[in-house]
């Protein structure tokens, strides 16, 4: 780095870790150094000082500890202290940065000052990112939707120039976080003038109005390699090379830079993480543990982002359809309320349904789009409510009438992705609404059915040779298309419901998180889905048809050498390959013996309870506490990275559903314990398992929260109850 660059990093990392060494002796004088302290619903302590060091920060004494680590980085101790990596000088100062924002911002929440909540606007900060979000999207991060993400730090000059940045990293599909302020202003501040949606939904999150809140962005990317890497606490060379390879990160700075911005990008830079501002800032060229220009300077805002894109080396295709509002899957979590709608169809208040049907090649026309309904188009343009029947038509030489289902779940993604128009549910209990925004955007009912077709074509290349798709408005025409729909739905629900693991000679895998956890490989099968809950075997076999090469591929699934727990030899076989050998032997139906290996994605996590001879299952976003004294967050670090753990396993909560669910370990009678969110989430299909194995009132004797957070009272309970699992072989 250039001295300029260096001595602002090192100014800045030394006022940094003075604040938080003044804070901190504030803070154990008035509350003790024996005061606890996490971040909301996290299994790493402080994060960063956590994966770097392997400390794990738990009170405010621990804090100081931390602290020295800091202090030693900026070579203001003695030479024999126990954790000192060398990175070069402005390097270093950037680490200790990065500690003294963590320790900073973690008294702020112990004093109730995060998140922050802005004084102009009423507007209240994302604060720290939750284990449970970083799980939440990580099937969208490694599978290519999410391509990486990016931190605006300060203000844009105009409103304007700050909405088109923003604008562009949703169209790329760019996860945006915002922190800091230039001249009093910032991206943020500029958004709400705007009125632009902000949060998660949105895929843009304001962390906080300070510099030092960055700091929550990159707590958020070292969790990508405790949690999906299987990198371990101290392993900071492997951290810092696993977030240059598999996490891409990249900061844009808007105004001018001052030593707080300089110390936090240079601790950013350590990542791997480069940044790109609109001044005149220097230029830095490689160093350290980074292969590419670090700091870059464009001062065009219509082409900065594209700069920081292109030095990050991200490689962005887009397919948009031709509409006239912008398009991607940053919008598909948008909200259109009710004042702000121009026109919605179905939601149970006019007749609805979306069907996809094969077709012969000679029987459809591509491309067309068809309107059936007396004056549409006037209808249209007067806004209100409307019936809708979209009946999507595909025909191509490989596809298959398994296939209808994928199509037709991917029209939520289809409708959704569109800015303004909003999608939700499907099959006959669809929910559509077009904006008003939209609709001065010049959005009609034509662009409907043109996205659909467009975006059919798109996400099913290589199966689909023509798309024609028909709107229905007229009610009588609705009803009755809805009847045939109803009709094919039954048949293909009957169809798909006969499928069995016994009953193919294939199995799907799912490579997709081998980005993030190179050990991990999912096998699935008809009555095991993912463990991420996106991916079934219908799912992993039209990705096959659509790329051969891509993350799903075919397993032979051999000889049976366990029926019991469902151990093949082509899924070994191929497990050796994949994996690298890091996986030799797999049992699909147990968790005791070779169980399946988790990425982090998981929707759920089975645990064995030895004392109840059963297990729990605990689901993520639930955030209280398990019969086995542990969170969520605290037991996902232990499942995820890629490993096999006996007695603990990542599943997807349809799984649960499954006959194949536990098979060897004696299925569902084994489950004793689980949130009671989760079980009315799955409660209809649960109780028709439960008559099917003779135990009809089995989600009743099952535990939650409400009845008891610890295995002694879950025993008292399982016993007043007479739950089967206490009457069944022992688990070990």
């Amino acid at each position: 780095m250039s001295k300029l660059i260096a001595s602002a990093a090192i100014r800045g990392a030394k006022t940094l870790v003075a604040q938080a060494e003044e804070m901190l002796e504030k803070a154990i004088a008035e509350k003790g150094k024996d005061l606890p302290f996490e971040f909301p619903d996290t299994a790493f302590y402080l994060p960063m000082i956590y994966a770097m060091t392997a400390f794990p920060v738990k009170t405010l004494g621990d804090m100081k500890a931390a602290l020295g680590f800091a202090k030693e980085l900026l070579h203001d101790e003695p030479e024999d202290k126990v954790w000192k990596p060398y990175l070069g000088e402005a390097l270093d100062s950037g680490m200790a940065t990065l500690f003294a924002e963590e320790i900073i911002l973690a008294i702020r929440y112990i004093y109730g000052l995060e998140p922050c909540k802005d004084p102009e606007t009423g507007y209240v900060y994302n604060g720290f990112i939750s284990d449970t979000i970083q799980r939440n999207l990580g099937i969208q991060l490694v599978d290519g939707t999410m391509p990486g993400f990016a931190a605006i730090i300060g203000a844009a000059p105009t409103d304007d120039i700050a909405v088109n940045i923003v604008r562009e990293l949703q169209e790329k599909n760019i996860l945006t976080f915002l922190s800091g302020q230039s001249n009093g202003d910032s991206v943020t501040k500029q958004l709400l003038r705007k009125g632009v949606e902000l949060g998660w939904d949105s895929r843009i999150v304001p962390l906080g109005p300070d510099t030092e809140h960055t700091l929550y962005a990159l707590d958020w990317a070292i969790r990508a390699s405790l949690i999906f890497g299987g990198k371990k606490p101290a392993d900071f060379k492997g951290h810092l090379k696993y977030q240059k390879d598999r996490v891409f990160a990249f900061a844009i700075v808007l105004g001018p830079l001052d030593d707080i911005k300089w110390t936090t990008g240079a601790g950013a830079i350590n990542m791997g993480f480069p940044a790109i501002g609109d001044t005149d800032v220097p230029v830095i060229h490689p160093t350290g543990v980074c292969t590419y220009e670090e700091v870059d300077k464009e001062f065009d805002h219509t082409k900065i982002v594209q700069k920081a894109i292109e030095m990050r080396g991200l490689k962005i295709t887009v397919e948009k359809p031709p509409i006239p509002v912008a398009y991607g899957p940053a919008f598909e979590g948008e909200r259109i309320r009710k004042e702000d709608t121009f026109i919605e169809f179905g939601g149970q208040r006019t007749p609805a349904f979306e069907l996809v049907k094969m077709r012969e090649m000679e029987e459809i026309e591509d491309n067309k789009i068809i309107i059936v309904g007396e004056n549409a188009r006037e209808r249209y343009e007067k806004g209100g409510q409307l019936p809708l029947g979209i009946l999507i038509e595909v025909a191509g030489r490989k596809m298959q009438k398994d296939f209808e289902s994928v199509f037709e779940r991917k029209i939520h993604s289809n409708i959704n992705e569109a800015q303004g128009v909003w999608h939700m549910g499907q099959r006959d209990i669809n929910w559509v609404r077009i904006g008003n925004n939209a609709k001065k955007e010049g959005f009609t009912l034509e662009h409907l059915g043109v996205l659909n077709a467009t975006m059919t074509h798109h996400r099913f290349r290589s199966i689909v040779d023509k798309v024609q798709v028909t709107l229905f408005i007229d009610e009588q025409d609705v009803k009755k298309h809805l009847e045939e729909a109803r009709v094919a739905y039954r048949e293909r629900d009957q169809r798909l419901g006969s499928l069995t693991d016994e009953a193919v000679d294939t199995f799907y895998s799912c490579l997709l998180c081998q980005s993030f956890a190179p050990s991990h490989v999912c096998v699935i099968t008809p009555e095991r889905l993912g463990l991420c809950g996106a991916y079934n075997w219908l799912d992993g076999k039209a990705a096959y048809e659509i790329d051969p090469t891509g993350g799903n591929q075919p397993i032979a699934k051999g000889e049976c050498l366990d029926t019991k727990y469902g151990r093949y030899t082509g899924s070994d076989e191929y497990l050796k390959k994949a994996t690298g050998g890091a996986v030799e032997t797999l049992n699909l139906y147990t968790i005791m013996e070779n169980p399946m290996t988790s990425c982090g994605c998981f929707e759920c996590i089975i645990a064995i309870i030895p004392e109840a001879n059963g297990v729990m299952i605990v689901h993520r976003g639930h955030t209280g506490m398990t019969p086995i004294g542990m969170k969520f967050s605290t037991l996902a670090g232990t499942v995820g990275g890629g490993a096999q753990t006996p007695g603990f396993m990542g599943v997807g909560v349809n799984f649960i559903s499954s006959k194949k669910f536990l098979f060897g370990d004696g299925g569902i009678k084994r489950i004793v314990w689980m949130p009671k969110s989760l079980k009315e989430r799955i409660a209809e299909d649960f109780k028709k398992r439960a008559e099917e194995e003779g135990v009809a009132g089995l989600l009743d004797k099952i535990a939650d929260e409400t009845i008891c957070e610890d295995s002694e009272k879950l025993l008292e309970h399982l016993t007043n109850v007479g739950h089967p699992a206490l009457a069944m072989d022992p688990m070990l």
